[in-house]
């Protein structure tokens, strides 16, 4: 097995840990080779009720062709995963103030809503984009994951 070398993130750098629910802003007070990652800011989505709570229990039935079809009731929990995101990505801006280099922790699918949803200018700053769900893990561990120490 090939070790990876440890991650340099810069003096003031950002690493955004997140998730469809959870999101963390953390700033390294430190320096490349002696990283200290102290949480700036910390986002939780709002409560959401569990899918029963939020429309019919049978899905819609359309007509084609003397057919019935049933039509794939929309997912609202997925919806609010995407909606946190975008607003996560398009907050990141205000919340971390001027970033010099970013770091993008996330689960596969959720790194890529917030790929799409990221202004140009923190796209431009992103050092690297790691793809797991370091949110339910403390600061300290997400240091050592992420720069070895």
């Amino acid at each position: 097995m090939i070790a990876k070398p440890p991650l340099l993130i810069p003096h003031r750098g950002c690493v955004l840990v997140a998730d469809g629910r959870k999101a963390l802003v953390l700033r390294n007070e430190g320096y490349p080779l002696n990283p200290d990652l102290q949480v700036q800011h910390a986002i939780e989505a709002l409560p959401n009720p569990p899918a029963r709570e939020q429309g019919t229990d049978r899905p819609p039935r359309v007509r084609v062709d003397e057919r019935r079809s049933a039509i794939a009731q929309t997912d609202r929990h997925e919806q609010a995963e995407q909606r946190f995101v975008a607003e996560v990505a398009a907050g990141l801006n205000r919340i971390a103030g001027p970033v010099s280099a970013l770091v993008v922790v996330a689960p596969p699918r959720i790194l890529a809503a917030l790929r799409l949803a990221q202004p140009e200018r923190l796209r431009r700053v992103t050092v690297a984009e790691i793809d797991q769900d370091l949110t339910k893990t403390t600061v300290s561990e997400i240091q050592r994951h992420l720069c070895g120490r």
